[in-house]
Order: C-alpha cells, then sequence, then structure tokens
C-alpha cells in the first residue's frame, strides 16, 4: 500500500466545503488533497484552488459524461480516491467502475429522505421546510450509479426550528457539512490501508 493516498476533489461551484477539506489534509502525513476539478470554467473553487496551490482542472460536462481523459487525468496523477464536494453532475459508470467504493459524497438532508435528482442545495432545504420536518442534517455516503443511494458511512442532525426558514436551515446544514465531513474522509480512508 502507498504511504500517501491520493485524494481528487469534484466541486460545481463556490467550494466552500473543497477548501475546508484542503485546509484539513494540508498537513496529514498520510493523505493528500492533489488536485481539485470542476464543470463549470466560473466555478469559484478553481479560485480557491489556486490560492491553496493546489492543481486544478475545469472539464466540460461532455467529457465528463465519455470519462476517458479525465480517468486518463485521474490515473496520470495517481488519485486514489474521489470526494464529492458540492458536485452535481451524476458519476459516469466509467469512473464508477474504476474507482469501486472509493467515491464519497455528501448530500445536504438525512438520506434516505430529500434524495435523488434533482436534490441538491437550496431544493433540499425548501423541501424540508415545506415538509415541517423538525429535524435534518448531512448524510455521508459511498457513491453508486444511482442518486444518493450508495452505502451510508455517516450522518449528523440538527434541529429545525419552527421559524427557521431556508436560509437558517442552510446554514445549520452547512455548520455540519465543515465539522465532520473532512473527518468522515480521514476515517475511511484510513480504513482502506
Amino acid at each position: 500500500m502507498k504511504s500517501i493516498l491520493n485524494i481528487a476533489l469534484f466541486a460545481s461551484g463556490s467550494g466552500s466545503n473543497a477548501q475546508n477539506i484542503a485546509e484539513y489534509f494540508s498537513q496529514h502525513p498520510s493523505l493528500k488533497i492533489d488536485s481539485i476539478y470542476a464543470n463549470k470554467e466560473e466555478a469559484f473553487v478553481l479560485q480557491r484552488a489556486a490560492k491553496l496551490a493546489i492543481p486544478a482542472f475545469y472539464f466540460p460536462n461532455s467529457d465528463f459524461r465519455e470519462g476517458t481523459v479525465l480517468l486518463q487525468k485521474l490515473r496520470k496523477r495517481d488519485v486514489d480516491i474521489i470526494v464529492l464536494a458540492g458536485f452535481l453532475l451524476k458519476i459516469p459508470p466509467i469512473l464508477l467502475e474504476a474507482f469501486p467504493n472509493r467515491i464519497i459524497n455528501i448530500h445536504p438532508a438525512l438520506l434516505p429522505k430529500y434524495g435523488g435528482k434533482g436534490m441538491f442545495g437550496a431544493h433540499v432545504h425548501e423541501a424540508v421546510k415545506a415538509a415541517n420536518e423538525s429535524e435534518t442534517g448531512i448524510t455521508i455516503h459511498l457513491v453508486n450509479e444511482h442518486y444518493d443511494e450508495g452505502q451510508i458511512l455517516f450522518q449528523a442532525q440538527c434541529a429545525i426550528e419552527a421559524d427557521d426558514q431556508v436560509e437558517q436551515i442552510a446554514e445549520k446544514v452547512h455548520a455540519l457539512e465543515y465539522a465532520h465531513f473532512p473527518h468522515v474522509i480521514e476515517t475511511f480512508v484510513l480504513s482502506m490501508k
């Protein structure tokens, strides 16, 4: 087994989770954030990567769906694990086959509730609010061929007050993401060594 395992982060937007993860692992003795990938040229995560001095790459959605070019780049960089940190595209079969049980995602709700196609970001929090839920949370899970149906690695809950608006729910969920996602990644990846 390699002495240092390389992690690739995939993100579609701002990249606050990606930055939080990268900072967590910046001095780690055996896990390294090798690279960051975005499917939107204007994604702020690419600027965050530059400030963190982490190699970053943009790929168009067509390249992602086809998968070969991206897989070649991941293999060339000797990536061991992929972490989806606010990445919105469904992972194509070629990557699922190349990284079996080695792609980790975070979902902003307590799966199996509020998962599936189209359920991301504010859409999830709006659905939780509309259903008058008394709690929500995060689910960190492995990725398989179906949206939000992979093996659950970890869940954390937070209470929702009756007067919480969607923005307050989102803030509570983000706090859970920042607090737990890096540690769960670390625990899972180290268990593979």
